[in-house]
């Protein structure tokens, strides 16, 4: 049995970038593993990770959003990433594009628009 560990590669890229790239992840035979935002620093970070089911590794793509950037939605490529799209726009007020179901802020029911946005934040 090999011990080794699988490799884990976190690579920050641009917006205009995302699109290129899951293709990339997609044609090397990658599957969308989980996507999702976070709050760190007062910026919002999107991070889509991809694995490798042979090897058991994980690529993650790390995109750190200025105030208000657009984001295209990814649901051309790999149409199950609706779900994690809609968490990202309805939870954290994430500009996302496109969305090919796009539950227009309504997956959740929910008292707060956007409880995950940075105080002081305002959406698009």
């Amino acid at each position: 049995m090999d011990n080794k560990c699988p490799e884990n590669v976190l690579e920050v890229i641009q917006t205009s970038e995302l699109l290129v790239k899951v293709m990339e992840k997609k044609k090397q035979g990658l599957r969308l593993a989980q996507a999702c935002a976070a709050v760190t620093e007062g910026h919002t970070q999107l991070s889509y990770s991809f694995a490798n089911d042979e090897d058991f590794g994980l690529t993650t793509l790390r995109i750190v959003l200025e105030d208000n950037e657009e984001v295209p939605s990814i649901t051309e490529i790999i149409p199950y990433a609706f779900f994690y799209e809609n968490e990202m726009k309805e939870l954290f007020g994430v500009n996302i594009k496109m969305i090919n179901l796009d539950y227009n802020n309504k997956l959740y029911r929910i008292e707060e628009d956007t409880p995950f946005l940075p105080k002081g934040k305002e959406e698009a």
